[in-house]
């Protein structure tokens, strides 16, 4: 417990860092936001209302403040571009990412352990060269790409989804949950072939300890000391491995839903950024920001759980 309430401080610390600098990046860079939104109606009264209104003409670090209570009220400012709140922009988008994000990591998962385990198991066959340049392919070819791909193949020739044609979670979450996944297959390709070959490396290597050697010369069965006893020793450092895509995921994302014209984060991160709507753009950055500090902070967390020796180390 002591050990995760740590992880879970230092978490909520560096998150505290980076909304301080997200915010005191774009407040600077921004300029006078009343002053964009009035545009050629600005007039001094007009300007020193809004200012008001808006909360600008405060000190920064009170506007900082007010601005990171506002993420557990709901309040994250106004903006500029469409002059509505940033977080009822913002809150259908976070939902839809939520489930891409969800969608690639557990395809990650599903995929990879078993094709690692299958791997490792069968290292040195006569097919290891071709699944060896198999990997590699798929590790190369960049999501955008295999994005396009399936969009082709699966949309526009067996029309198995409407490429460009969003249908909604709520209007029709089955149908959502089914575009979704595609656009997480093409995240996920390359990172289930970068997993694929972390967890043969390391059980590769376990296999090689004496502890299996031992257990396989006093005739325990090969595939269950892999699958109870190396499988364990192994999952350490690929959850930490899985746990660093999440950002991977997140960057890749971002141009994935450019691709299937997604409604999500990463699509009005884009537009804002365009528009320079910077409110939208520190709420969004820190939402992303946390979603990677998080998975890192939950890594730790299982393989403390996971390696015994983590277990001693965080109880001393």
């Amino acid at each position: 417990m002591k050990y995760a309430a740590k992880k879970i401080a230092a978490m909520l610390l560096t998150m505290v860092i980076v909304s301080l600098l997200a915010f005191t990046a774009f407040s600077l860079i921004s300029g006078d936001a009343a002053e964009i939104m009035l545009g050629t109606q600005a007039t001094p009264e007009r300007l020193a209302a809004l200012r008001a209104e808006l909360g600008l003409d405060r000190p920064l670090p009170v506007r900082y403040a007010a601005w990171l209570l506002g993420f557990f009220t709901g309040d994250l400012g106004v903006s500029i571009q469409y002059k509505q709140p940033v977080w009822d922009l913002i809150a259908p988008k976070v939902l839809v990412t939520l489930c891409l994000s969800v969608l690639c990591f557990l395809l990650i998962v599903a995929v990879s352990i078993p094709l690692g385990l299958r791997s490792a198991g069968r290292s040195g066959g006569a097919l290891d060269g071709a699944r060896t340049v198999l990997n590699q392919l798929c590790m190369a070819v960049p999501a955008f790409f295999t994005g396009i791909l399936l969009s082709w193949g699966f949309g526009i020739t067996l029309k198995w989804f409407v490429p460009g044609s969003f249908p909604g979670l709520q209007e029709d979450f089955t149908g959502a949950v089914k575009y979704l996944f595609f656009a997480a297959a093409a995240i996920a390709v390359p990172r289930i072939a970068m997993t694929v070959r972390m967890l043969r490396s390391t059980i590769l290597t376990e296999m090689r300890k004496d502890y299996v050697r031992t257990a396989i010369s006093r005739g325990a069965d090969r595939r269950r000391v892999l699958r109870r006893h190396v499988l364990q020793n192994a999952l350490a450092p690929v959850v930490t491995f899985l746990a660093q895509t999440m950002a991977e995921i997140v960057a890749a994302g971002i141009v994935v839903e450019q691709v299937f014209v997604i409604p999500g984060l990463g699509r009005m991160l884009v537009a804002s950024i365009s528009n320079r709507d910077y409110p939208v753009v520190q709420a969004i950055v820190v939402i992303l920001a946390f979603w990677v500090v998080l998975a890192g902070t939950t890594a730790d967390i299982i393989n403390q759980r996971i390696d015994p020796r983590l277990r001693l180390g965080g109880a001393s």
